[in-house]
This record gives C-alpha cells, structure tokens and sequence, in this order.
C-alpha cells in the first residue's frame, strides 16, 4: 500500500513554479522529463520551468501520438511544439508512437510506449523523473504512469512527480472523433480473477466531460453487470455553473438510461487530484465491506474531461487495481486562441509528488505526512 498517496506532497499554480526553481536547481538534481510533443499549446510550460532551472541536468523524452490523418492545422502545431522542445532541452529524444493499427485499426498506443520506453536509455545518476500529463491522452499517459512508477520504485533514490498544466475551458474546445471500440487502457484492466464463486457487481464511475455523451454511452454498452452508476463532476471548479452545465448535458442518460439517484453524483475538486483519489479510494473501501461475501465488488472507471480528476482517477487505479474503460480518440479539431485577446482563463499546474526517498519509511507505517 502506498500509504503516503492519502496526503503526499502537491503544489499548485505558481506554487509549482517556485518549487522547481527551488528544488531542481540543486546541483545534485539530474531528471528525465517524459511529457508529449503534441498540438497541445500547454506541451512547453513544464520544460520551460525545468530548462531554466537545470539546464543541462534536465533530458527530455517526448511522446509525439500519430493518429491516422490528422487536421493540417494540428499537424503544424505539433511540428513547431516539437521544434521547441528539441530547443527547449538540448538532450532530447522524440518517440512517435502510432496509436492505431495499421492492419486492423486498433488502438495500440500503450504497446507502443512501452516498447520505446524499454529502448530508451536512461542517463546516469538520474534522481527525479517529471511526468508531464499536459498533452497526453489517457491511452498513453495512464501507461506511462505505471510503468514509470514501477522503474521508481525499484530505485529507491529515485524520485517520480507528475506534473500537468490545467485548462477546463481549454479541454472544452479540443473536440475528439471517438473510434469504435471500447477497452481497458493498458496496465488498467482490473483483477483477472478470484471472482468466480459470488456474483459481480459493478459500480462504473464515468467523468462527465463536455461532448463525451455518445463516448460515454458506448462504454455503459459494453458492461453486463453495472449495480450503480455514479458519475463525476468537478465541484468545486472555477467556473461555479460547471456542473449544472454537464448535468444538462447529460440529463436524459443521467434520468433514462443510468437511472443515476442524485445522491450517487460524486463531487471532486477541479484543482486538487488528491480530492478525486481520496473519494475513490473511500469508496472503494465503504463498498468492499458492505457486499463482502455476497457479491464480488468492482469498480470501473471511465476519466474523461478535467486532467487533473483524470489524475487522482489514475492514483486511485493504480492503488486499488481498479478497471479504466474508455474509447480511444481517431482524431482531433482545435482551433487555438489569443489568450490575452480573448481573455480567456489562465493556465493551472498541480505538481503531485508520488514517490521518493522524501517519504523515507512512511509505507511502513501509519504515520501522516504533511503536503
């Protein structure tokens, strides 16, 4: 058990900031920065924050996803971001990793991270990697987590921090081309088994996000025995209506098909991914206890929308081997816009240190550490 997860160490907006300046300007800091090399207009903050406080002691690993034909506009984006990054950190290598089959189609994009992860040559005397979260889909950057997560902890002195830039209104405008195929993301499949003598009952926990009705209901399709649907939405959130909104959206599937009692709607913070692991990990436990013997208990998640829910979504799967469902993305639309023209929000970054020697013995124990 990763006891530390419950209140490991965060920082947010320019509290971020101030901890790379601070703590990976040490001399002794080396890190390998793995973030994507997309459209993505946030794909260049983290490396930015990190170039200035390292310089050579930072080596980036970049992921560029290749989706079939993408918009030539995107294309573009995604070409200059990657110029930039290559600028940005001298020690660059970029991974293009194909996220569908050219045979049949299928999404493969987790195999495929894994194989360039496992070619890619680590540097020497490494003792923090940064996960980026800004510009990678869940295909991708769910993997990743993992197996960075595993190279960590079987080096003891080795730090992993996932870092992401948020922008709600930003994730609004990206608009996604669903394929037709529902699966488990790689790594994220659940318990293989163990179930066999009790009944299983699923509770899917699907994170509402704009234009994700359709997305949403073909996944509600593909699971046999759902007990209770109970949805996600970012409460708090910056904008306060947020939820009201997605509930409108949604509100023939919430009432008609899932039958969804307002009292199954769970409410986590837009801005913290502690919050959305710490409810999932609470319920996991309350529902455990409450159908022991009786029924086999799973849950299923489905993180679309907020990255930074999407994250504590992805702790909290790690933690529990809890099922992600989800339809990986054929392509892409975006059309950006002039931040300070249009006045449109400013950029959020959330840092969740998820594992290091700052945590000492703390896995052995019950103590608390204070984020």
């Amino acid at each position: 058990m990763r006891r530390h997860w419950e209140n490991c160490v965060t920082h947010f907006d320019d509290g971020v900031y101030r901890f790379i300046d601070e703590y990976f300007s040490q001399s002794s800091r080396h890190c390998v920065l793995v973030a994507g090399a997309g459209f993505d207009p946030r794909a260049k903050c983290i490396a930015q924050g990190l170039s200035a406080a390292m310089g050579s002691r930072v080596h980036g690993f970049f992921i560029r996803e290749e989706r079939g034909d993408p918009a030539v506009n995107l294309r573009e984006l995604a070409n200059e971001n990657e110029a930039q990054l290559k600028a940005i950190i001298a020690d660059a290598q970029i991974a293009h990793i194909p996220i569908f089959s050219a045979d049949d189609q299928a999404p493969i994009g987790g195999h495929g991270v894994r194989a360039a992860l496992e070619k890619y040559d680590w540097p020497k005397e490494v003792t923090d990697i940064v996960l980026d979260m800004s510009a990678l889909s869940t295909g991708v950057g769910f993997p990743l987590a993992k197996l960075l997560l595993e190279y960590a902890e079987a080096n003891p002195s080795v730090s992993l921090h996932v870092m992401l830039v948020s922008n709600p209104e930003l994730d609004d405008r990206i608009i996604g081309e669903p394929s037709p195929q529902v699966q488990s993301v790689r790594g994220y499949s659940g318990p293989s088994g163990g179930y066999e003598p009790l009944p299983v009952a699923q509770v899917w926990l699907p994170q509402l996000g704009r234009g994700r009705v359709e997305t949403l209901r073909r996944i509600r399709s593909t699971l046999d025995s759902v007990y209770k649907v109970c949805p996600v939405v970012p409460f708090p959130a910056r904008n306060p209506r947020r939820v009201d909104e997605l509930l409108a959206e949604y509100q023939a599937q919430l009432l008609n098909e899932w039958q969804v009692d307002a009292r199954d709607i769970i409410h986590v913070s837009e801005r913290n991914p502690l919050d959305c692991y710490r409810t999932i990990s609470t319920l996991k436990s309350r529902y455990d206890q409450t159908v022991e013997g009786v029924f086999f208990p799973q849950l299923i998640l489905s993180p679309f929308g907020s990255k930074v829910i999407a994250v504590g979504a992805m702790m909290a799967a790690i933690e529990h081997n809890l099922s992600v469902q989800y339809v990986e993305t054929l392509r892409y639309e975006f059309e950006p816009i002039e931040t300070k023209e249009s006045g449109a929000p400013p950029d959020m970054a959330v840092h969740v240190w998820l594992h290091g020697p700052v945590y000492g013995s703390y896995d052995m124990t019950s103590e608390a550490v204070a984020g």
